[in-house]
C-alpha cells in the first residue's frame, strides 16, 4: 500500500486511509529520517482511531499509552535508546505481544526484537515536500 500526504492539511485523510487498512495487524514500525513526519502521522492515526487524550511524542518517556473506544494504543519512540537491554528492561514483550496497537518510531534501533509480523511503514520526504508512505 502507498499513501501520499500532499501537505499537513491532508494528513487526516491519509490517516483515515491507513486506519482502514490496519485489519488485525497490531505492531507498526515507522521508518524515516528525522523530520519526515513519523510523530505527526502517528498522532493523526491516533486521532483517526478516536483518541481524545493529548497526543505527544514519547521521546523522553519512550512509550505513551492512549485509549480509543476501549482499544489500548502504545506509541514508542526508541530514538534515545542506547542499549537493547533498556528495551528488555521495560518489558517490551508485554506491549508487542498484547492485543494492543503499537506504533514504533526509530525501530532500526530494536530491529532484532521486532515481532516477525510487524508492519513496516516507510515515510519518505518527496522533492515537492509531500510525504510518501510505503506500507510493507
Amino acid at each position: 500500500m502507498k499513501i501520499i500526504i500532499q501537505d499537513i492539511e491532508h494528513i487526516g485523510e491519509a490517516a483515515q486511509q491507513f486506519v482502514a487498512q490496519i485489519g488485525d495487524r497490531r505492531v507498526f514500525a515507522f521508518y524515516g529520517t528525522m523530520g519526515a513526519g513519523k510523530t505527526t502521522f502517528i498522532k493523526a492515526i491516533c486521532e483517526a482511531l478516536g483518541v481524545e487524550d493529548v497526543i505527544t511524542s514519547p521521546t523522553f518517556a519512550i512509550v505513551n499509552e492512549y485509549t480509543a473506544e476501549e482499544q489500548r494504543i502504545f506509541h514508542f519512540d526508541f530514538y534515545r535508546i542506547k542499549k537493547l537491554e533498556e528495551v528488555y528492561d521495560m518489558g517490551y514483550e508485554d506491549y508487542f505481544y498484547s492485543d494492543s496497537l503499537c506504533f514504533i518510531e526509530w525501530p532500526e534501533l530494536i530491529e532484532e526484537i521486532l515481532p516477525d509480523d510487524a508492519v513496516r511503514v516507510n515515510i519518505t520526504v518527496q522533492t515537492d515536500g509531500s510525504r510518501l508512505l510505503s506500507v510493507n
